[in-house]
């Protein structure tokens, strides 16, 4: 059971950028709670010290585009860390650790008023911790098991994403073979201009390999429907343009049009798919924005409004409902995409390993960070260690 709770503010992998302000080229913040258009991104530590001593951690994080298309502000650790202290930890003192997803729901519930996104991914975190410490078996194990899953110990294909610094990532990419590159950051209209000659580019290097066949997934962060002024026919034509500069690899791309509302995006997505399948197109869509909560993903999911859905863990919220977004993606027959971001820390990125491993999502983000190498690094080495324990388990048993 749980004695006590350490709250400690933390450091995240990247930065928290104000997307409105982004979008539109503005030097100034333009959503709350953004003292600058950067800022650093930050965190809150959440550890529980369990009888036996033990002590697990998760970690509550915003995303890097927090407070944008319906996400939740921006966590203050400080202030959220002297809340909890006064009104949850003493709720949570004594609470049991055996059933994560149990122990998960008691621990959101006391939240309270305090409830948000990031505190319920961090709290679920500490919680799977917590119940893989008590059962003595991994997190992937305890996932599978509370969800009914039949874990199958193989690999969940690896997306990296760039920074920037997009050509020197790309190369740090290749010499890696990673799965799916390159994201890109296409998130202002100066970087987008650019973004059909870049996909061009990464086809180019990679049909210089042989034997490579990665799939090649571009975030554009909603510039083509600002380019194109909305118009759904114009967006699909950028879109076949995009995979004819890719052939023959296949291609995705993410949050091409932002329609500024969870049904507006629906409709607007469904809108997109129909357009590029009367062209013959076979370039995927995916959805991140108004894209949030498990609700939204079922919603997205029912409607045919994606051909893939970003599961972005800090904005869902508990990863219980990352793990049934998954899920629910299969039932409807789309794409799931673990996701998240840059702006996570090292302990979040870990945790959801397991449950890309547990789920099997048809790819997990390497994260955190802009860095290429250490978010490859981190999650490789997390599922490469989880695979060998669980296989080693499954032939000794």
């Amino acid at each position: 059971m749980i004695e006590d709770v350490l709250l400690v503010p933390l450091l995240g992998g990247f930065f928290h950028d104000d997307q409105a302000a982004l979008r539109v080229g503005s030097a100034v913040p333009l959503t709350p709670g953004y003292a600058a258009v950067r800022v650093p991104s930050t965190g809150l530590g959440i550890g529980l010290a369990l009888a036996g001593g033990d002590v697990v951690w998760g970690d509550a994080v915003s995303v890097q585009y927090a407070g944008a298309a319906g996400r939740d502000p921006l966590v203050a650790p400080e202030a959220t860390a002297a809340a909890l202290r006064r009104d949850w930890v003493p709720a949570v003192r004594g609470l049991a650790t055996g059933s994560w997803i149990e122990a998960t729901e008691a621990a959101v519930a006391a939240l309270g008023a305090h409830d948000s996104a990031a505190l319920r991914y961090g709290i679920s975190q500490a919680t799977l911790a917590a119940a893989a410490a008590t059962r003595s078996i991994t997190m992937a194990e305890v996932v599978a098991d509370e969800l009914g899953i039949a874990l199958n110990p193989v690999p969940v294909p690896l997306f990296a994403q760039s920074g920037e610094l997009r050509r020197e990532a790309v190369e740090r990419m290749l010499l890696k073979r990673v799965d799916v590159l390159p994201h890109g950051l296409f998130s202002t209209p100066e970087a987008f201009a650019g973004m059909l000659d870049f996909a061009a580019w990464v086809a180019g290097r990679a049909r210089e390999l042989d034997g490579y066949r990665p799939v090649l997934h571009f975030d554009v962060y909603g510039q083509a429907g600002i380019a194109c002024g909305g118009d759904v026919e114009a967006i699909a034509e950028f879109l076949l343009r995009v995979e004819a500069a890719c052939v023959p690899f296949a291609v995705r791309v993410e949050s091409p049009a932002d329609f500024g509302g969870r049904q507006a995006q629906i409709e607007g997505g469904a809108a997109l798919r129909r357009a590029v399948a009367a062209r013959g197109g076979r370039v995927a869509i995916v959805a991140d924005e108004w894209c949030n909560t498990l609700a939204d993903v079922e919603a997205f999911a029912r409607a045919g409004a994606c051909d893939m859905v970003q599961i972005k863990t800090p904005d869902v919220g508990s990863l219980v409902d990352s793990a049934r977004a998954v899920l629910a993606c299969r039932a409807h027959g789309i794409g799931a995409y673990l996701g998240g971001s840059c702006a996570e820390t090292e302990v979040s990125a870990r945790a959801c390993v397991h449950v890309a491993v547990a789920t099997q999502p048809d790819m997990q983000l390497a994260k955190p960070g802009m860095g290429v190498d250490e978010g490859i690094m981190l999650a490789a080495n997390e599922q490469a260690r989880l695979l060998a324990l669980l296989t080693s388990e499954r032939d000794s048993g």
